[in-house]
């Protein structure tokens, strides 16, 4: 049983602190029917909805199917490199960081073994996980902070395009150059890269079911930017999915949805305290880019964006700071957990190696980052 229990604390280390704050949070205010009132059900509902269309085309191999056509234009090391990072920027911008890791690392480790190049393995897959978290910062839906971030605040999306974008750019910038010092050398087994691609279009009834994620996608959008409510939408895409194919339930992260209920209740609690939220106001207001950051750096971001968002009126300058705040430790953003179990998994006596090239790269997008933030701040 301890060691059952060892295991899961350790698997959802992060709900089970927010069920802990929940719970003692609840000991000094008593719960009543204000506690309705906390949760953000319209980003919940989203997040839920995303999660099963996004594990609706995982099921049919589209990522890989494209990965792989992209993939065969690669001549050399240094083409094969530049296609998976920006495979991770790009595609993260969509079906969130750790979807396009949980994607593409597995399918790295796969063509860099076949092509007998496991030596530059390292340093790609940290800058995959780089390039996946700083590319979602640049949607909307790329990550959980900013779905939620985006609705919570009634911005616009070109409020929320000057929050990140100048930042994804700069990101993007930064990791083709440090791509292109690469060294040019020729894929060997060329052919090896298209094993285990997935024939995602191989026959009707998937092309049925990818026009189908696609829609569904359209009408999640359609909520994100406040065109529709989100109860038509999670009625649509749960009715619609469950015809499909209703295993898709079995792939939702249902522990990140309860992690956002219980520092709901934690954050709604604290509030209602009066002592404690003119003391947290104080803290955060005016201070959210470096609390933003430093936050993150402790408790990883998402935890971050909800517990911030409760005391400071600047949520767009939030969703920069938390953003930015995904890099620096590998528990910024749990999504680098996400690749970082992947190599250890392959390389366990690697560990220690990962840790370091991770923190040395990861710090210095974090500088080069937060520089332009405060630089950007200051100015405006």
């Amino acid at each position: 049983m301890a060691a059952r229990f060892k295991a899961f604390f350790k698997g959802e280390t992060v709900f089970c602190v927010s069920l802990v704050l929940a719970l003692i949070s609840s000991f000094i205010v008593i719960p009543d029917s204000l506690y309705l009132s906390y949760p953000d059900y319209r980003t919940l509902a989203l997040l839920f909805c995303l999660m099963l269309i996004v594990a609706g085309f995982k099921s049919l191999g589209i990522f890989e199917f494209f990965g792989g056509r992209l993939l065969k234009k690669a001549g050399d090391l240094r083409k094969l490199s530049l296609f998976l990072v920006l495979l991770c920027f790009f595609s993260s911008m969509i079906i969130t960081n750790d979807v396009a890791l949980i994607t593409f690392i597995p399918f790295t480790l796969l063509i860099f073994k076949m092509i007998e190049r496991e030596d530059r393995l390292l340093k790609l897959i940290v800058l995959e996980t780089i390039a996946a978290n700083l590319g979602s910062m640049a949607t909307p839906i790329g990550n959980p902070q900013n779905l939620y971030l985006f609705s919570a605040s009634g911005m616009g999306y070109q409020e929320f395009a000057f929050a990140v974008l100048p930042y994804a750019l700069s990101s993007l910038i930064i990791l083709i150059i440090a791509l292109c010092f690469e060294k040019a050398e020729a894929v060997q087994a060329k052919a090896a890269i298209n094993a285990g691609v997935s024939a995602a279009l191989g026959d009707r009834g998937s092309l049925y079911r990818l026009l189908m994620y696609i829609l569904l996608l359209f009408v999640c959008l359609l909520v994100v930017f406040r065109i529709i409510s989100f109860i038509p939408a999670l009625i649509c895409v749960s009715l619609i999915v469950f015809i499909v194919n209703k295993k898709l339930f079995c792939s939702v992260d249902y522990f990140l949805l309860l992690t956002f209920v219980c520092f709901f209740i934690f954050i709604g609690n604290l509030k209602r305290i009066p002592e404690l939220n003119s003391a947290l106001m104080a803290i955060v207001d005016g201070h959210e880019l470096l609390a933003g950051i430093l936050a993150s750096q402790v408790i990883s971001n998402v935890p971050a964006a909800i517990l911030l968002s409760g005391f400071t009126n600047d949520l767009t300058l939030l969703i920069t700071a938390v953003n930015i705040g995904g890099l620096g430790t590998l528990i910024a953003s749990l999504a680098s957990l996400i690749a970082f179990k992947f190599y250890a998994h392959e390389y366990p006596f690697k560990k220690m190696s990962f840790m370091k090239v991770f923190t040395l790269w990861n710090l210095l997008f974090l500088l080069v980052l937060s520089f332009q933030a405060f630089l950007f701040t200051n100015l405006i």
